[in-house]
């Protein structure tokens, strides 16, 4: 499920001709983000879609002290498995379904008319040394199922195979999809030799030298003609290529690499809109902090994978930048990853302002929505 999507399974797209990687102009982001996957228990932070939760006496689940092995290394405890059938909770504001164990600990949560569910597996701690001293430890692994969620889904066909296996599944999530293009990421190649993952940079350098340009969707980081069902066939921008601004890492992430359907424009339709504005007003999913164009502060709204939006860049009054939520970090504090000029490139540190919606730094008191998609 997350694996590269290679030319069997990329439905109506052409691949252009391999081009080389762009040299790293400017200052190159060189140190390599680290990505922990340890045996730990579970820590107050980094299981923050259960906030709510807890309030009416939801549970974490304890993971079993016996460690498995974990795609793309490292070991962690592995997931105690649902016996005995689970029970399944409806709970509001947003509409949703909790799964628990027969001990009562919460396992999964489905949304009402979101696909991204979040399971809680292995514990795994993320960092970004070169750029925040902050980690993010979660037990939360998100994913995509196969279809948006609604009350009752648990009885459908799909369900019982799909949560079985996702349970299970301790390859690549959002999370660490995400982490492919941060800092110092290694680069890896399809059966095709199509560079999918590897560290990205937010733009090439402007005409005037002193800043980089947007418009750097998921196609111009691999070099590729893609086709989408809107528009048709779009070629990529050659400077571009290896490059991802904040929506095109936020559709690199859950579109191309983990499949969720994607759209060349920012017309409403059955996939994610190209920008950031559209994605928030238009997009699918359920809008869990609509934009009323005001400071937002509610932050037990969320839970990991959700995606937030900006209003940081000035002059006109629209939302300008996404990023996705990651959790709370060692220091507590409510984090957020995404592609910025600044850092050039994905990061959830703090290079070009704080990745935090708490703290009343630029992108704090910039945070207009949210949405689950």
């Amino acid at each position: 499920m997350n694996q590269p999507r290679g030319a069997d399974v990329r439905e109506g797209m052409a691949r252009a001709e391999l081009r080389t990687e762009p040299s790293r102009q400017g200052s190159r982001r060189a140190l390599r983000t680290c990505v922990v996957l340890a045996v730990i228990g579970l820590s107050g932070f980094g299981v923050v879609q259960f906030a709510r939760q807890q309030t009416t006496g939801e549970a974490e689940a304890a993971p079993s002290a016996t460690a498995v092995a974990i795609k793309d290394g490292g070991t962690a405890a592995p997931v105690a498995p649902v016996a005995d059938g689970p029970r399944f909770d409806r709970l509001e504001n947003p509409g949703r379904t909790v799964v628990r164990d027969p001990s009562g600990a919460v396992v999964a949560t489905f949304t009402d008319g979101a696909r991204t569910v979040a399971l809680t597996g292995p514990a795994r701690t993320f960092t970004e040394p070169r750029f925040t001293e902050a980690t993010i430890t979660t037990t939360t692994w998100v994913r995509l199922a196969p279809q948006a969620w609604a009350p009752g889904a648990e009885k459908a066909a799909w369900f019982g195979p799909w949560f079985e296996q996702a349970r299970k599944d301790t390859g690549p999530d959002v999370f660490a999809v995400a982490m492919q293009y941060a800092d110092g990421a290694k680069e890896e190649a399809d059966a095709e030799g199509l560079r999918f993952r590897g560290d990205a940079i937010f733009g090439p350098v402007a005409p005037s030298g002193y800043a980089r340009l947007e418009q750097s969707d998921f196609l111009d980081y691999l070099g590729v003609t893609y086709s989408f069902p809107d528009t048709g066939r779009k070629a990529p921008k050659p400077a571009h290529t290896g490059a991802l601004d904040c929506s095109g890492f936020a559709r690199m992430v859950y579109g191309y690499r983990l499949g969720y359907p994607l759209l060349g424009t920012n017309d409403p339709g059955p996939g994610l809109p190209r920008r950031a504005w559209a994605i928030a007003e238009r997009g699918p999913g359920v809008a869990l902090i609509p934009n009323t164009r005001a400071r937002v502060t509610d932050y037990d709204a969320l839970q990991p994978g959700d995606l937030v939006f900006f209003e940081v860049e000035g002059g006109e009054d629209e939302l300008d930048h996404v990023g996705i939520f990651v959790g709370i970090d060692s220091a507590g504090h409510y984090r957020f990853m995404s592609s910025r000029e600044r850092a050039n490139g994905p990061t959830f540190g703090d290079l070009g302002g704080t990745s935090l919606l708490d703290d009343g730094g630029m992108y704090s008191r910039g945070w207009r929505a949210a949405r689950r998609i």
